[in-house]
Order: C-alpha cells, then sequence, then structure tokens
C-alpha cells in the first residue's frame, strides 16, 4: 500500500500529468458554463480525443472534465436562472434571487467555496472508504433504493411551502410526466399518442430548462430591467467565503449527503441537490428566507454536487456500475484507454486508484479558483439591461435542448413545458416539486418492479428498507408541522392587516384562471387513469396508482378553488408567486410566449440558424430598441458563436424544410 501512495504522488506532481489536468479543468469549465450540456455532453466530446493518448495522461482529461462541470454550471443558475446542468437546478431557487439583489457575487462566491469543499471532502471520503466500500453498497438492493427515490420525494413537503396539498400534485404531475414512454417492466408505451418522439419520454435537459429557464426569461422580460435591481455587483466576494465558515457543520452534513447518494448506483447527480436543499430547509429555524435568496439555499446543494462525484466513483472504479450518466461515460473512457475497473483497482492498480481520487481533490482546486477569478468579469452579465440579454439566452437554451436527442421535438417539449413552468409560477404551484418527480419517475418504477420481482411484498420488512423508511416518515411529518405553521402565519397576517369593512387580498382576487389550471392538472390526472387501464398490470400499475392518489389530490385543490374556499385548515394557501400580484403595468405573459412560438415555427420552417438570425434582428429592433448597428453586431456575435460552436464540438443545429429541399450555402445549410 504504501508504494501504491508513492507512486501515485510521483505521478499527480508530474508536469505531464498537470498540464493535462488542467487542460481537462479547462475544458470542464467551458462545458459547465454552457446550460444543458452537462457531464455526459463534456466527456463524450473527450472520448474520441483520448484514442492513442497515454492512460495517465488521458486519465487526468477525464478527471479533470468530471471534478469542475458541477461547479461552473453555476454560473448560469445564479446569474441568469438557468439550471447550468441536471445537478445545478436546486441552486436556482436561492442563487438567482441572490443575483436578482445584486448580490451575485456573494452567491458566487459562497457557491465556488461550497464547491471547493464538498469536491475536497468527496476525494477525502474515496481516499478512506475506497477498500471498505464493497460491502456497503452491495448491501443496497432494489428494495432499499426504491425507498431511498421515497426519501427524496418526501423533499416535496419542505418545498410546497405552506400549500402541503399543492405540492403533493405538482410532484404527482412530475411523476405522470417522467412515466411518459415505455413501461421500465414490460415496454408498454404509455400516454405516447403514437408520437415516435413521445415514446422516448422527455429528456430531462428539456424539462429542467423548460421548467425554470423560460418562465424567469419571460418575467424579467415583461419587468424590462437588468438581472440585478442594484447598479453595483456588491462587495461579497468575501461574503460568501465567510458564509461558508459559520454554516460549515451545513456544508459538511450536505456533503456527507452528496457521497452517499453519488455512490448509490441509479440515482446520480439528478437528485442530490434536491435532497442537500431540503436538508437544509428542515434543519433550519427560520425557513422564510429560502426561495428568496438565502445563503443557505446555495451552499446545501453546491457541497453536495461536487461530493457526490467522489461518492460516484466507488461503485464506478470498484464494481463497474456507474452511479449516474456521466460515470457511464467515464467508464467507457477508463476501457477505452485499457483501464478495467472492478476488484482489481483496490490490489493490483491501487496506485491507479489514489492516482484518481488526489486528481479529483486537485482538480477541484484549479476549478474553484478559476471560477472565483472569472466571476468578477462573469458577473456583470447581470447588470446589462435584459432586453439585450434575453436573446442570447433564448438561443442557447434552444440550442442545448436540441443536443437532447437531436430532435425538432425537443424544441416543441421545451416551449409546451416553458408555459406549463410559467402558469406553475403564476398561480403558485411549486416547480421544484414537480421536477423531483420527474427525476425519480422512471428509477422509483423500476426498483419497485424489481423488489417486487426478487423479494415480493416482503420486501417491506428488510431492516435497509425500515430504517429508510423511518426517515422518510420523519421527513413528511417535519415537512407537515412547517406547512401548518406558515398556513396559520399567513392567516394571522391577513387577519392583523385587514379589517372586517375590506375585502382580503385573497378575496378579492380572480380565482377564475386559478381554477382552469388546477382543472387541467385534474384531466390530466384522469387521462393517466384512463391510460394506464389499457395496459397490462405491470406496464400501468404505477402509473394508475398514481393517478388515482393524485385525482383525490388535484381534485381537492379544484375544489377549493372553484368554491373560492381557499382559507383552509388543511394547508391550502392560494397565494401565488412574487412578482405576479396586481401586476398590471407590465405585458402579458402571452405576449412573448407567442415570440417563441414564432421561433420554434421558424425553426420548422428555415432551420435554427437562419430563424435565430431572424429573431434577433427583429427582437433587438422592435422590443430592446436597439439601433440598426447595435442589432446587426450582436446578432453577426450570435451567429458567428453558433457556427463556431457547432464546428468546433461537432453538434448539429435543427434544420427546417427549407434546408431538406434546397441545398443552401454555408453557414446556411449547416447542419
Amino acid at each position: 500500500m504504501i508504494d501504491a501512495f508513492l507512486t501515485a504522488l510521483q505521478t499527480i506532481l508530474s508536469g505531464t500529468h498537470l498540464i493535462y489536468l488542467a487542460g481537462g479543468v479547462f475544458l470542464g469549465l467551458a462545458i459547465g458554463i454552457f446550460p444543458g450540456l452537462g457531464g455526459i455532453a463534456g466527456l463524450s466530446l473527450l472520448l474520441p480525443f483520448l484514442y492513442g493518448m497515454d492512460p495517465v495522461s488521458a486519465l487526468a482529461m477525464l478527471i479533470g472534465l468530471v471534478a469542475v462541470i458541477p461547479t461552473s454550471d453555476t454560473f448560469t443558475s445564479v446569474l441568469m436562472g438557468i439550471p447550468g446542468s441536471s445537478g445545478s437546478q436546486a441552486t436556482v431557487l436561492d442563487g438567482f434571487p441572490m443575483a436578482k439583489k445584486g448580490q451575485a457575487a456573494r452567491a458566487l462566491s459562497a457557491a465556488f467555496s461550497a464547491s471547493l469543499f464538498g469536491g475536497l471532502f468527496g476525494a477525502i471520503v474515496l481516499t478512506a472508504f475506497v477498500l471498505i466500500a464493497r460491502p456497503v453498497i452491495l448491501a443496497f438492493g432494489s428494495a432499499e433504493l426504491f425507498m431511498l427515490t421515497l426519501l427524496g420525494l418526501s423533499m416535496v413537503g419542505v418545498l410546497a411551502g405552506s400549500s402541503l396539498v399543492k405540492g403533493l400534485s405538482a410532484c404527482g404531475l412530475g411523476l405522470l410526466l417522467g412515466s411518459i414512454g415505455g413501461a421500465p417492466a414490460t415496454g408498454e408505451y404509455r400516454m405516447s399518442f403514437d408520437n415516435d418522439y413521445m415514446m422516448d419520454g422527455i429528456p430531462l435537459v428539456v424539462v429542467g430548462l423548460g421548467i425554470f429557464a423560460l418562465p424567469e426569461i419571460i418575467d424579467l422580460l415583461r419587468q424590462n430591467r437588468p438581472i440585478a435591481e442594484a447598479s453595483k455587483l456588491g462587495s461579497g466576494w468575501l461574503d460568501g467565503v465567510r458564509d461558508l465558515i459559520r454554516n460549515k457543520w451545513l456544508a459538511l452534513r450536505c456533503a456527507v449527503i452528496g457521497c452517499i447518494v453519488g455512490a448509490l448506483p441509479g440515482l446520480g447527480g439528478s437528485v442530490v441537490d434536491w435532497i442537500a436543499y431540503g436538508h437544509a430547509v428542515q434543519t433550519t429555524k427560520d425557513k422564510s428566507g429560502f426561495g428568496k435568496g438565502d445563503v443557505r439555499g446555495v451552499l446545501a446543494p453546491e457541497s453536495s454536487n461536487n461530493a457526490k462525484e467522489g461518492g460516484g466513483l466507488i461503485p464506478t472504479l470498484l464494481f463497474g456500475i456507474p452511479g449516474s450518466g456521466s460515470m457511464a461515460v467515464f467508464l467507457g473512457g477508463m476501457v477505452l484507454i485499457g483501464l478495467e475497473p472492478g476488484p482489481a483497482m483496490v490490489s493490483t492498480d491501487l496506485d491507479i486508484t489514489y492516482t484518481i481520487v488526489w486528481s479529483l481533490a486537485l482538480a477541484n482546486v484549479i476549478g474553484a479558483g478559476a471560477c472565483l477569478f472569472m466571476s468578477k468579469w462573469v458577473a456583470r452579465l447581470t447588470t446589462i439591461p435584459y432586453a439585450l440579454m434575453a436573446p442570447f439566452m433564448i438561443m442557447v437554451i434552444c440550442f442545448a435542448a436540441f443536443q437532447a436527442t437531436r430532435d425538432l421535438g425537443d424544441l416543441v417539449a421545451l416551449m409546451a413545458i416553458g408555459v406549463l413552468g410559467v402558469l406553475m409560477k403564476r398561480f403558485g404551484w411549486p416547480r421544484p416539486a414537480f421536477l423531483i418527480g420527474f427525476v425519480l419517475a422512471g428509477g422509483m418504477e423500476t426498483y419497485l418492479y424489481q423488489a417486487l420481482q426478487f423479494d415480493g411484498i416482503g420486501f417491506l420488512t428488510k431492516p435497509g428498507v425500515l430504517i429508510i423508511g423511518a426517515m422518510t416518515v420523519a421527513s413528511i411529518y417535519f415537512a407537515a408541522r412547517h406547512a401548518s405553521k406558515n398556513a396559520k402565519a399567513a392567516k394571522q397576517d391577513d387577519q392583523d392587516g385587514n379589517d372586517d369593512s375590506a375585502p382580503t387580498p385573497r378575496k378579492a382576487r380572480d380565482l377564475r384562471p386559478q381554477t382552469l389550471f388546477a382543472g387541467g392538472v385534474f384531466v390530466a390526472f384522469g387521462y393517466g387513469l384512463y391510460d394506464s387501464l389499457q395496459q397490462s398490470m405491470l406496464g400501468g400499475v404505477f402509473t394508475g396508482g398514481l393517478c388515482a392518489l393524485m385525482l383525490l389530490m388535484s381534485g381537492y385543490v379544484l375544489f377549493k378553488l372553484a368554491t373560492n374556499r381557499v382559507d383552509d385548515p388543511v394547508n391550502f394557501d392560494n397565494e401565488v408567486e412574487a412578482g405576479y400580484v396586481g401586476d398590471q403595468s407590465i405585458t402579458g405573459l402571452l405576449h412573448y410566449i407567442y415570440w417563441l412560438v414564432g421561433l420554434i415555427v421558424s425553426c420548422y420552417l428555415v432551420g435554427y440558424l437562419i430563424s435565430i438570425a431572424l429573431f434577433f434582428v427583429i427582437f433587438l429592433l422592435l422590443k430592446a430598441r436597439a439601433s440598426m448597428v447595435r442589432t446587426a453586431m450582436l446578432t453577426g456575435c450570435a451567429v458567428l458563436f453558433l457556427t463556431t460552436l457547432s464546428h468546433v464540438m461537432v453538434l448539429d443545429l435543427p434544420q427546417g424544410l427549407l434546408q431538406d429541399s434546397v441545398e443552401l450555402p454555408w453557414p446556411l445549410g449547416l447542419s
């Protein structure tokens, strides 16, 4: 073992290894800043360049890229409200409100400090437990993994505010959307309407961008101001580090959560940030700031999603079982350069294992330092008038969404889910609860099916299941108590702030739009139940049971809205999200939705590159009131960026009917 330590130390300190590691880090930074691509796309792009490379150098690049993507994807999450990847979605909830308040510097500093801490902690855990992790990992079967998905769903309660029933309904809607496509047990197509795109299910990238990014873009466009309310970025660079020190135990607990969830095959990074965020809310006495710019809502997910990379390497190295999609590609990269994951990684190849571990730690240090260095300039994006930034953000979001399956259906799905996100935000249905349901839908059904096949209903009596079940019950109990307190506080505020002669704000508000939306949700669950009855028992039992339960939940919401009984003792609160109540002075929601629909229709007709150029020209002239010269310069920069990116990264741009029928010169015919 001493020889392995010394060999690994000599390797990581060599100049060649450091150069390749730094190269992987800076490639990972570029990939992470670009929203929607994430680790899977970055690793996939790197694999072709690994042929013929020295195994240790190739491994350095792989590790460098893997380590820093969860760090650099924080830029867009904090500055623009666009999740950089699936592992940074929870960061949006408090990071983006901090940027709006002019605290972008503090939010980024806190995020990068927490990322560095989490990454180093994950590397330490991997170093200490690489020899004893085997029996622990093998102890988790399908039954325990199913219970872990339930534990993840229990986080819905703490993200639902004072309306627990709305939170559960939103989560159910996410589970239903995540069930579209082939059933894991039988392969039967559910709710696909015989559409080829729907048969494969809707990609997570599309859902994440649609449910969070598009509503924020439309909201900021309606307000017609920069992202940050303050004209200056603030002097919060050191404040973010102090925040980490003040909340060191929270960061430590969330890093532990990241390591545990990352080490469990199948869960991966799509859920760990939500579990950590929910833990932060549950364990904090004053919860009023969460969702409005509480720095703890940044520290928790960022420390966990970097620590999960160390945990994810445990099953990948020891058993060849990837813990997430990015680890699956990393596994392919190891095989490509001649390294075979398995028990040999802790025996004959122990030096390589420790090279990986310490490279992971070193890459986190380099990546966090580089991000902090760049932040001062990148954060200035928040002070640019939003009408000038919006076309670039829409261009990037649509491009990232299209890379999910390389089908124009990605853009249609993005638009549809974006509209759903706008309505959920307007009417106070928690979007994080929806996304948690979507993320966990596939794994939850698969694990339930496997647990029943292997152990029958007796899987409920397994010790691990009982322990995780107790944790889930405790989580739900505290969430329900928190929701009850919120509801009572809101009711007391209404009584204190309104006399008997004046109508309360709730009673004065027109509930018909909300009632129509709740009715639409109810109909969706009704159709899901009908569709499940057309499937076999194994193919429809999950969606059928889900929809039957959710019909009761959503029916309760619909009844309360239809009868105007929103002051309710069972935690039903009709408050909408901030920024919409009484907002009559700004352009309506549908106006900007029409712009986006027009862009997508144009993509079908003349292709993405031509459409985005036309969109830039028309939008900048009409909405941003930009001069002809500025419009031409910004449009040219956008087209140059797209063509360069597609060429360097070998990525496709959507083609339309025009490109299919006429051979156009480059770059108009670019594919």
